[in-house]
């Protein structure tokens, strides 16, 4: 939801928010956000785990990462917090201790949800883009999607797409291979009965 100001929302704007809701500022504008159902969290959730132990902690697989839910994102006057981000250590050697990052993430994660598609798809992506973000994972829990991204001159182009039950290698955690039906709240539809004759 836009909310309409007569100046452009700042930090402080963010700040007086009640706690329910997740606030972003895109061009001057305040977009708040309620958090997350239940269909939403259990995809943000899983992918966190499934990300967490072989790429940040290493077990399983290669290390080298931090996967951070929900950070707050500074990009200039615009603030945005994607459902899961992941900054390479050699970027980013700690995480800072501070409320919002100002480094762009190497890749984020935006999962759909009814209430924030159009402002995910239309209004968030260009702007990672523009902060050279590497790698962006939209996830649609109701269809049962995952679309992998990867960002060449400011522009998104789109490497691979997944749905249901796939078992997933998708950059840039190809190194590990993911279950894709673990995201979702209900078992993925069963294929459709061979027609062969």
């Amino acid at each position: 939801m836009r909310v309409p100001f007569q100046k452009p929302a700042d930090l402080q704007d963010l700040a007086q928010l009640p706690e329910h809701l997740v606030g972003e500022i895109i061009d001057g504008e305040l977009y708040t956000s309620p958090r997350p159902a239940a269909r939403h969290a259990k995809v943000a959730s899983v992918l966190g785990m499934d990300l967490g132990n072989p790429f940040q902690r290493g077990r399983g697989g290669p290390g080298g990462w931090w996967i951070v839910d929900e950070p707050e994102l500074h990009f200039g006057k615009d603030v945005l917090v994607p459902d899961l981000a992941g900054w390479r250590r050699e970027r980013m050697p700690q995480i800072p201790d501070v409320a919002s990052f100002t480094l762009a993430p190497d890749w984020i994660c935006e999962v759909l949800s009814p209430s924030t598609a159009k402002l995910d798809l239309v209004r968030k992506l260009p702007r990672y883009a523009r902060a050279a973000v590497e790698y962006a994972w939209v996830i649609d829990p109701v269809n049962q999607t995952l679309e992998v991204f990867h960002q060449e001159r400011e522009r998104w182009v789109l490497v691979a797409a997944f749905v249901g039950d796939d078992r997933v290698r998708a950059e840039p955690f190809d190194a590990v291979e993911l279950e894709l039906g673990a995201l979702w709240l209900e078992e993925p539809p069963s294929p459709p009965p061979d027609t062969e004759r």
